[in-house]
């Protein structure tokens, strides 16, 4: 009897230190979250029109045209490139655009970005971009904010344009 309480009282301490041995470790925030627009942005709606999920770098005292060089492809923000889906099919820009899911590259410059729309998926960063995967190039007018704007942002205002927003910049694409 005395074993059976000693193998018992055992087994209960192995099971109770055991769980501390397999608690998980979670990983520190990301130095660049990740973020979600919609339009319409209400999380109520269920009647999405347009869905972009992107990293959100930071300037951290370094300028725009050293994270996001002119006249370069860039991912549209950090990691992974960005991806926008349409639930519906649209005119992006002036050009129409099957609903689907798609990978968001920009080319930055000072008067207008060039934004493109590829078949790629899950890529990480520019590097892999290959202009054959392209579905539409369309031309997003910049114009300069007065604030700077820390972490790189999109949103869509009431007329469902999209506007990417970073340090002074901000580049508008219309969507219908």
């Amino acid at each position: 009897m005395k074993k059976s309480i000693f193998k018992i009282a055992i087994l209960v301490c192995a099971v109770l230190l055991s769980t501390e041995g397999i608690a998980q470790k979670f990983p520190a925030l990301d130095k660049s979250p990740m973020d979600v627009s919609s339009f319409p942005s209400s999380y109520k709606e269920s009647n999405k029109v347009v869905k972009v999920t992107y990293s959100r770098p930071q300037l951290k005292g370094r300028s725009l045209d050293k994270l996001a060089p002119k006249d370069k492809v860039w991912r549209t923000g950090a990691n992974e490139a960005a991806e926008i889906t349409f639930y519906k099919d649209v005119t992006f820009g002036d050009k129409d655009v099957k609903a689907g899911t798609y990978t968001l590259f920009t080319i930055p410059n000072d008067k207008e970005w060039t934004l493109i729309l590829s078949t790629a998926k899950n890529v990480w960063g520019s590097y892999f971009y290959k202009p054959e995967e392209d579905v539409v190039k369309v031309m997003g007018a910049v114009s300069k904010n007065k604030d700077s704007v820390e972490a790189f942002s999109i949103i869509f205002d009431e007329n469902m344009n999209m506007v990417l927003g970073w340090d002074k910049t901000v580049v508008t694409v219309p969507i219908k």
